[in-house]
C-alpha cells in the first residue's frame, strides 16, 4: 500500500481527533437491504477500491457538479446562548444579533456584533469597527486573513473566522517511490482572542480537508461541515484530514451508508470549542451524497442529501411506474463539542433548504418536493413528513398542491407555514400538534408568492418574495419584491392582511436568498429589507408621452408593522443610487443590518451607513477596505 498519510510541503499539521461514532454500529451482511446504519471502512484498500468501482468522475449522470475541494496535480429544548464576557464599557443596552433558525443555535455570518463592535469580512480582511455611540464610529482595527474568508462566529472575547485556501501537499501514490506535489482546498477556522480589538491575537489555526459548507455554534462549541469530491492523485485516494496548528495530519475514520448512491462526496463534520484551547476537537468522515442541507438544533445535528429512488408506483401514480428522488437524512447527536452519529431516515422528494427541516419535541419535520415521470409524463407534489427520533417515518401527508413545487417552508411549533408556486402563491397552513397525522388546516390563494417566511406572532407571519401578474401570453410574469402580512389566527381561513410591492420586476433582495439579510424586532417594531431596486422613471427627453425608465437605488426599507395597520413605510437608508448597479452582490447593495439602541446600521461591501431611527437622518457613515476586483461577498450555499 503507498503513502496514504501525505507530508504536507507547507507543514500540513494534525489534529488529534476522536474520531469515533458514539453508538455501535448494527452489522449486518453486505447485501442486506439497510437504510439506517453506516458502516465503516476497515482500511484505505477498501476505500479505494469502493470508490472505483461506486464513485462518478466529474459531473454525474443527472448532472449534479462535481464539489470542489479535491486533489488537483500540481503539475499540470433551550441551551444557554453563545458564551459572553463582560460587556465591553459604553455599549448599547439593547442590541440585534444574526437572524436565525432555532433559538440558542447561531449561525455563522460574515458579519457580528456586540452592541459596541462590529465584527466583518471584507474582502480578504476582518475589520473590527468601534461601531457605539454611532456618531464616532471608527475601524479600530484590520487583519489580514489567509485565503478567501468566508464566515465567523463571536462568542464573548473569542472570534472564529472561516477561510477557504489551497495547500501543497506530497503525497506518494500506490506503487510508486516518488512523491507528488498536488494542491488540495481546505477550509480553515481561526480563532481569535478579541480582548483587545485594536490588536486581534491569533489563538490556534484548525484546518479541515474541504470547501467550506456551513457551521453551527451552540454554546462555546462550533460544528463545522466541509466537503470534497473524492479526487485521485494518479492511483491513489486523497483522503479527508483534520489537524491543528502545525502538527502532523490524522486522518478521521470514513464511513458510508449502506444504500448504493449515485455520486459520492467527502463530508468532515468537526466539533470544537472556542474557549478550551488544548481540547482535541471531535471529527467524523463520511461518503455521502450530493446537495446537502445542513440543519441543526440545540441537541442534534441533520444532514440531508437527495438520491435517486427505484421505481415508484403509488397513490395517483399507481399502474405509472417511474424514477423517484428521495432525500436521505442522517442525525447525529451533539453535546459540549462531540458528535455522535444515532440514525439514517430517508423521505420521498427533495429539499429547499434548511427551513424545509425542523426538530420539535424530539421528533423532525420534513417538507419535500417530489419531481419525476411516469409513461403518462412529468408528475410534481409535495409532501410533510415526521420521523421520530429512530429516523423511522410516524406522520405523512402528502400529493399537497399537485403540478407545484415549494417555494418557502417554516415550521412554528405544531404549525407548518408552506408557500407553493405555478400561477398564484397558496399559502398552507398544516397542522402538526398530532404527530402521526399531519393535516391541512387551511389555505389561501393569492397573487406572488414568498421565498422567505418569518413568525410575527403565534396568528401572523410576515412573507419576502415577489409580486406576479399575466403576462401578454396568458403566462405569469415575475414583478417587484414583495413583503406580505398574513393572518393565520383562523387556521382554516388564512388571510392577507397587507401586503407592499416595491419597484419593477427585476427589483431584487438578498433576503430572498439568506435570512441573515432580514432584520425583524417585534419588540422595537421594526421590519428592514436590503433592496437592490428597479424604479420607473418619467423619461422627459422623449417625444412620445407617457415614455419611461428606469434607474437603480441599493437601499434599505424600513418598515414598522402590525396586525392592525399592516406595513407602514418609517424610511428607507440609501447606499447608491441614479445609475448604480442593482446586482445582489454590487459593492453598494445592502447586504446586512442591524441596530444598537436607537440607531440603525446597514451594511454593503463598501460602507457601514448609521441612521437614527426616530427621524432616518444619517449619523456617520464607515467605509470598510473593500477592494474592486477581490473576493465576492459571501453567498448562501443552497
Amino acid at each position: 500500500m503507498g503513502n496514504w498519510k501525505p507530508v504536507m510541503a507547507a507543514a500540513l499539521g494534525c489534529l488529534v481527533v476522536a474520531a469515533i461514532i458514539g453508538t455501535a454500529l448494527a452489522s449486518e451482511d453486505a447485501g442486506a437491504e439497510a437504510w439506517g446504519d453506516l458502516e465503516k471502512f476497515g482500511s484505505v484498500e477498501e476505500i479505494r477500491a469502493f470508490l472505483k468501482e461506486h464513485a462518478q468522475k466529474g459531473w454525474s449522470d443527472n448532472g449534479y457538479p462535481r464539489i470542489p475541494g479535491g486533489v488537483v496535480p500540481a503539475a499540470g429544548e433551550n441551551a444557554p446562548a453563545p458564551a459572553a464576557t463582560a460587556v465591553p464599557t459604553s455599549s448599547a443596552r439593547d442590541y440585534s444579533t444574526t437572524n436565525v433558525q432555532v433559538e440558542g443555535v447561531d449561525e455563522a455570518d460574515f458579519v457580528k456584533n456586540d452592541g459596541k463592535y462590529i465584527y466583518i469580512i471584507s474582502g480578504e480582511t476582518l475589520a473590527i469597527v468601534e461601531a457605539f455611540p454611532a456618531k464616532d464610529a471608527r475601524i479600530v482595527s484590520e487583519t489580514r486573513i489567509d485565503g478567501r474568508p468566508t464566515a465567523l462566529f463571536l462568542a464573548g472575547d473569542r472570534l472564529v473566522v472561516f477561510a477557504v485556501a489551497t495547500e501543497e501537499e506530497m503525497t506518494t501514490p500506490e506503487g510508486s517511490v516518488t512523491p507528488v506535489p498536488v494542491w488540495r482546498t481546505v477550509t480553515r477556522a481561526y480563532v481569535y482572542d478579541v480582548g483587545d480589538r485594536a490588536d486581534p491575537e491569533l489563538i490556534r489555526t484548525l484546518t479541515f480537508t474541504g470547501d467550506y459548507y456551513d457551521a453551527r455554534m451552540v454554546g462555546e462549541y462550533v460544528y463545522t461541515l466541509t466537503r470534497e469530491s473524492p479526487a485521485w492523485v494518479r492511483d491513489d485516494i486523497a483522503l479527508p484530514a483534520v489537524r491543528v496548528d502545525e502538527a502532523p495530519p490524522i486522518r478521521p475514520e470514513i464511513y458510508r451508508p449502506k444504500t448504493p448512491m449515485q455520486n459520492y462526496v467527502f463530508y468532515t463534520a468537526t466539533a470544537f470549542s472556542v474557549r478550551k484551547d488544548t481540547d482535541a476537537p471531535d471529527a467524523e468522515a463520511f461518503l455521502l451524497g450530493y446537495d446537502t442541507t445542513l440543519f441543526a438544533s440545540q441537541k442534534n445535528l441533520y444532514i440531508g442529501y437527495r438520491n435517486a429512488g427505484p421505481a415508484y408506483s403509488s397513490g395517483t401514480m399507481a399502474g405509472s411506474a417511474g424514477t423517484l428522488e428521495r432525500t436521505i437524512i442522517h442525525r447525529f447527536a451533539i453535546e459540549r463539542g462531540k458528535i455522535d452519529y444515532k440514525a439514517m431516515g430517508e423521505v420521498p422528494g427533495s429539499l429547499l433548504n434548511q427551513f424545509s427541516l425542523d426538530e420539535h419535541a424530539g421528533n423532525l419535520r420534513v417538507a419535500t418536493t417530489v419531481e419525476g415521470w411516469t409513461r403518462e409524463g412529468s408528475f410534481q407534489y409535495n409532501n410533510v413528513y415526521v420521523l421520530d427520533p429512530a429516523m423511522k417515518t410516524i406522520g405523512t401527508l402528502e400529493h399537497i398542491a399537485p403540478d407545484e413545487r415549494i417555494y418557502a417552508a417554516r415550521f412554528s411549533g405544531d404549525r407548518l407555514y408552506l408557500v407553493t408556486f405555478k400561477r398564484v402563491d397558496p399559502l398552507f397552513v398544516i397542522d402538526l400538534s398530532d404527530p402521526e397525522h399531519p393535516g391541512i388546516l387551511g389555505k389561501l390563494k393569492i397573487p406572488g408568492y414568498s421565498d422567505y417566511l418569518h413568525p410575527y406572532d403565534a396568528d401572523h407571519i410576515i412573507g419576502v418574495g415577489k409580486e406576479t401578474g399575466e403576462n401578454t401570453w396568458g403566462g405569469v410574469s415575475v414583478e417587484g419584491l414583495k413583503i406580505a402580512l398574513f393572518d393565520v389566527s383562523d387556521v382554516n381561513n388564512p388571510l392577507e392582511v397587507d401586503a407592499v410591492v416595491i419597484g419593477e420586476a427585476g427589483t431584487d433582495s438578498e433576503a430572498l436568498r439568506d435570512h441573515k439579510a432580514f432584520l425583524f424586532i417585534k419588540e422595537k417594531n421594526l421590519l428592514v429589507i436590503p433592496v437592490s431596486e428597479i424604479k420607473r422613471v418619467e423619461n422627459p427627453s422623449s417625444k412620445y408621452p407617457g415614455s419611461y425608465g428606469t434607474t437603480t437605488r441599493q437601499v434599505a426599507y424600513v418598515y414598522s408593522v402590525s396586525p392592525s395597520s399592516g406595513f407602514t413605510l418609517a424610511g428607507t437608508v440609501i447606499h447608491g443610487e441614479k445609475g448604480a448597479s442593482y446586482a445582489w452582490n454590487a459593492p453598494d447593495a445592502v447586504r446586512r443590518s442591524l441596530f444598537m439602541d436607537d440607531t440603525l446600521y446597514t451594511i454593503s461591501a463598501r460602507s457601514i451607513v448609521m441612521t437614527a431611527l426616530a427621524d432616518y437622518s444619517r449619523i456617520n457613515e464607515v467605509l470598510l477596505p473593500y477592494r474592486e476586483g477581490a473576493y465576492p461577498p459571501p453567498y448562501p450555499v443552497r
